[in-house]
């Protein structure tokens, strides 16, 4: 899956910077055209004519040195590549690659590229574990780069713990299955919902719930990283469409079954994962309620259950559901899932630390109708959704053939 692939490998000063000779390589090796951009402080640790020897082209330090091929220098090499690596990946360029701070060549194409980034961390397990250092990861994440590593072991300052830079071969292993997996749904078509729906009350309030859509856009740009093309029907959120993903725009409940339904019989794939709310104001008000003092009673009435509907007219699409929990988790969760007649179920408590609305990180278990379970650690809801993708796959091809 590399041969043929333009990666750009990022080197930063760490005394692991020896090891992205290895990296390029091995990359090399699998008829990868490689290119190198070092920070100044890495040409300390490796001399920038090795990696030029292995790559066998030129390598990039100063920002604003003679260009030697044009067409692959600077902005051109962000737009040039197919994905990049960083290893070492430096405390430093983690915080700038946060921070959007591009004050050298390096983090200049870090900042201006639009393909897959990946980054090895590499440094001491205090300043690996340093909250500024955890922040910075976890923002990353949250944003789709993905982090290699990193390994446990002992350290050139001379003690032990983790911090180490990950092997050559994991690395490029993983950069391998980034390609491996980025088509796995090209051609299909699949839906995710996302956000909380909203029940006017009256023109100004309205009934809600703390649904922030972190997690069903997150699913929505997975699934279209992954080949899909991908609808968003989304409740009102301030989160910005993933890229390459067609958004409709719901405020309620029933807006949300009307546009989930008109899409479904041309679909492959749903993805359940807004929160929709139960019941709806039995009657809105055309003027706003004013306060007067006395008690007032509202009458509900409940909303179309979405989910269950599509579990009844499903054919060969998979249908993927949400249970967001606060008590009894897999109990309600499995009852949840055989009654709605759906795929595969992601279970999460919302009242742990990580997993609750709001959120960047999740803390999920996936169910199956089989009993099968997996149970995640807490990662960022963008991983989340990456997983999630690999059990689509993995379903669609159990299913092919059905329709």
């Amino acid at each position: 899956m590399l041969a043929g692939k333009k990666v750009l490998v990022g080197v930063t000063g760490g005394i692991a910077a020896y090891k992205a000779a290895e990296v390029v390589s091995r990359l090399r090796k699998l008829n990868v055209e490689v290119h190198v951009a070092m920070t100044k402080s890495a040409t300390e640790f490796i001399a920038p004519l090795t990696l030029r020897s292995l790559s066998a082209n030129p390598v990039h330090v100063e920002m604003f040195e003679e260009p030697r091929l044009w067409n692959v220098e600077h902005i051109a090499l962000a737009e040039h590549v197919d994905a990049v690596i960083v290893a070492p990946a430096t405390a430093n360029i983690l915080a700038k690659m946060a921070t959007g701070i591009a004050d050298d060549f390096l983090s200049t194409v870090l900042l201006a590229t639009r393909a897959p980034v990946l980054a090895a961390p590499a440094m001491n397990h205090a300043m690996y574990h340093h909250p500024a250092t955890q922040e910075n990861l976890a923002r990353l994440r949250e944003r789709g780069i993905k982090i290699i590593g990193p390994g446990t072991g002992f350290q050139a300052c001379g003690t032990e713990g983790d911090g180490r830079m990950s092997e050559a071969l994991e690395i490029v292993e993983t950069i391998a299955q980034l390609f491996t997996e980025s088509d796995c749904l090209k051609g299909k078509k699949v839906l995710v919902t996302a956000g909380g729906t909203q029940e006017p009350l009256d023109p100004v309030r309205y009934l809600g719930n703390r649904s922030s859509g972190r997690m069903g856009y997150a699913v929505a740009q997975a699934l279209q990283e992954a080949g899909a093309e991908t609808i968003l029907v989304s409740a009102p959120t301030d989160l910005p469409a993933p890229q390459g993903v067609r958004r409709v725009s719901v405020q309620t409940a029933l807006e949300m079954h009307d546009a989930v339904l008109e899409n479904f019989a041309n679909l492959d794939v749903v993805v359940k994962a807004a929160a929709v709310a139960d019941y709806r104001p039995a009657t809105q008000a055309e003027q706003k309620i004013k306060k007067d003092g006395t008690n007032r009673t509202i009458e509900l009435v409940p909303n179309p259950d979405i989910l269950a509907e599509l579990g009844r007219r499903k054919t060969s699409q998979v249908l993927i559901g949400f249970a967001a929990e606060t008590e009894n988790l897999l109990a309600n969760a499995q009852e949840k899932m055989h009654r709605k007649n759906v795929d595969l179920l992601v279970a999460n408590d919302v009242t742990k630390p990580g997993a609750g609305f709001g959120s960047l990180t999740n803390i999920v278990s996936f169910l199956f109708p089989d009993g099968r379970r997996i149970d995640f650690p807490q990662m960022s809801k963008l991983e989340v959704a990456q997983n999630l993708v690999g059990e689509i796959a993995n379903l669609l091809g159990r299913n092919k053939g059905v329709k």
